[in-house]
């Protein structure tokens, strides 16, 4: 019943957040998707952690690509900001708007087909340049909408609904923003809420590139035995390594873990995220043994989730530009042309 729009009024009864609204507020239209699709988990993940966040929706800007996953942002945060860009390009558009305007919450949704193949470069120049957003990559192993192909994050041996097997090798998404600079990246699993809306709350405050590259099987096209990317294959092979608490910075924190118990992780912003390590000596902060242990556990055909790596002192694209504190947008003419002797001060320096 996809056509019917959801009831405007809400009963009063509703509990509201710190800053007045319900948790409908952070509602959309009604999906579209297959009944069953991950995809509306990790949107219903979304619209848990932005209610618990506080965040004003208008606040936050939302962008996306092509495919079922870039379906999703109509179907939360309806009274956001919004921009669904061309295949491949939500990353530059992105990158784009976040220079004009610093002081929104920038919220990136692709897919495997959308990030990992058409615009698996501009995938790799968002990271690299520490634009600060959460890029949340839905995960499926195919492509949706056009009757399930594999995509480039198939693993290799993997079979398809029709029972072809995958004989290219699989890009890893969370490998590739931990080589190339991301200083906040997780993976999850949309049948795993628990875990997912603390990776997404602890993105969206973190002050750089933040990546969750998130499992959502395809109930259509992936969820059959043969896949790796299925319900019952990743809650078979799926191995935590952090449980995540997000810590509100208006709570106060009484309890002090015994060491190697948690590690605390201030944010750009001054929040705190609490990493609670269920995996002796793993390190969240060192990027190297993150690649290396999430690398060890994939030869034994493991899916780990959690938080695998958080730079605590984390800058994004604004510190390494030294743009102004100003939102871009609101200069006036005064501001964006000096004079001339401004100008000629600057040639003079590039000669």
């Amino acid at each position: 019943m996809t056509y019917i729009a959801k009831p405007a009024l809400h009963h009063p009864t509703l509990q509201k957040n710190g800053v007045g609204y319900t948790r409908r507020d952070y509602e959309g239209k009604i999906s579209t998707l297959c009944a069953g699709c991950g995809h509306d988990s990790i949107s219903a993940a979304i619209i848990q952690a932005c209610w618990e966040l506080d965040v004003e929706p208008h606040r936050v800007a939302k962008l996306s690509g092509i495919g079922c996953s870039s379906k999703t942002p109509d179907y939360f945060l309806g009274a956001s900001h919004g921009f669904n860009t061309v295949h491949g390009r939500m990353p530059s558009v992105l990158t784009g708007a976040n220079l004009a305007n610093r002081e929104l919450l920038y919220l990136g949704v692709s897919g495997d087909g959308d990030s990992a193949s058409i615009g698996l470069g501009q995938f790799a120049h968002a990271m690299r340049r520490g634009v600060r957003m959460a890029y949340i990559v839905e995960n499926n192993g195919v492509y949706g909408l056009t009757k399930g192909q594999f995509s480039a994050t198939a693993d290799s041996g993997s079979k398809s609904k029709k029972g072809v097997v995958n004989t290219d090798s699989p890009v890893d998404l969370v490998a590739m923003a931990l080589q190339l600079g991301a200083t906040y990246v997780a993976r999850g699993f949309s049948g795993n809420k628990a875990q997912l809306v603390p990776l997404i709350k602890g993105a969206m405050t973190h002050g750089g590139a933040a990546f969750i590259d998130v499992i959502s099987p395809c109930v259509a096209f992936n969820n059959h035995p043969g896949s790796t990317k299925s319900y019952d294959y990743v809650r078979e092979h799926n191995e935590a390594v952090s449980r995540i608490d997000f810590i509100d910075p208006a709570s106060p924190v009484e309890a002090e873990p015994a060491p190697g118990e948690a590690v605390d992780v201030r944010q750009h912003d001054g929040t705190l995220l609490r990493l609670r390590s269920l995996h002796e000596g793993y390190d969240a902060t060192d990027r190297l043994a993150a690649l290396a242990f999430m690398q060890q556990h994939q030869a034994r055909g493991e899916v780990l989730t959690g938080l695998l790596y958080v730079d605590p002192l984390a800058t994004d694209l604004h510190t390494a530009l030294y743009t102004s504190a100003r939102p871009l947008n609101t200069l006036g003419a005064a501001d964006l042309c000096p004079g001339e002797a401004a100008l000629a001060k600057i040639n003079a320096s590039l000669r």
